[in-house]
């Protein structure tokens, strides 16, 4: 009889043991993870629980930042070499006949250049300088929102293109806004340029190619295809339906 008393004491405290385990781990705080008999128990002292997983924090401020390194590295770059190029056509072409380059297809012949690139609008000086001022801001101002590498080469070709010849148009004569630009590449049947233009054209074919692909300015790929609709041309109703007509088809 005694043995039996001691075995059934024993069984009920067993059982009260792992009623008030229950019991504890019912009113747990949130801060304190329970775990099963055996293994380790974890705490958060500050009661916030567990953190943000890295997947759902916003992007980094410097993958933001590299496509803007981007267009700045652009624009300085074709800068240098224009003021350079220009600096060397006029040190070397001033009062000498066009240099052959190519026979016939390209030589280096020093010109000054009122108007805008490739000799146009001849005269519009201080237009044009204010034009060239207006794109500028209106880069900087996009240069926000940018995220794709294609168009930050974009910009920063325009924007190198534009600072090239409005550096002419201030410092060079006959003044400041109305300055001529230093054109000295001829090739034939084509107007005389130089680095800047190139570079403002070259920008301008490249934009255009990235608007028909559909990349916009924050990297993102914008396509004809109607919403809810499929890559294969199926509806997601029409897709529904054939996965359903292939669940209930009879296997062989």
């Amino acid at each position: 009889m005694g043995e039996a008393t001691g075995i059934g004491t024993t069984r009920v405290s067993s059982a009260s043991v792992a009623s008030a385990s229950v019991a504890s781990a019912s009113v747990a705080p949130a801060g304190i993870a329970t775990t099963s008999i055996g293994s380790s128990v974890s705490e958060d002292p500050t009661g916030r629980g567990a953190p943000t997983p890295a997947a759902s924090r916003p992007a980094g401020v410097g993958a933001a930042r590299r496509p803007v390194a981007l267009l700045v590295a652009t624009a300085a770059a074709l800068i240098a070499l224009d003021v350079i190029t220009k600096h060397l056509a006029v040190a070397k072409l001033s009062g000498r006949n066009p240099v052959e380059v190519i026979p016939g297809v390209l030589d280096l012949e020093l010109t000054r250049n009122s108007g805008a690139a490739f000799s146009i609008a001849g005269g519009s000086t201080v237009v044009l300088s204010l034009v060239a001022l207006l794109v500028i801001g209106v880069v900087v101002f996009t240069a926000r929102r940018l995220r794709s590498t294609g168009w930050a080469v974009v910009l920063g070709a325009l924007l190198g293109g534009a600072i090239g010849n409005l550096i002419d148009r201030i410092f060079r004569a006959p003044g400041p806004l109305r300055g001529h630009v230093v054109d000295f590449v001829h090739l034939h049947h084509w107007p005389i340029f130089n680095v800047a233009d190139s570079a403002i054209v070259c920008g301008g074919v490249l934009a255009v190619l990235l608007s028909l692909r559909g990349v916009g300015l924050d990297g993102s790929h914008h396509t004809d295809t109607p919403d809810g609709a499929r890559r294969d041309g199926a509806t997601p109703e029409h897709a529904e339906r054939s996965e359903h007509s292939e669940q209930q088809a009879p296997r062989g």
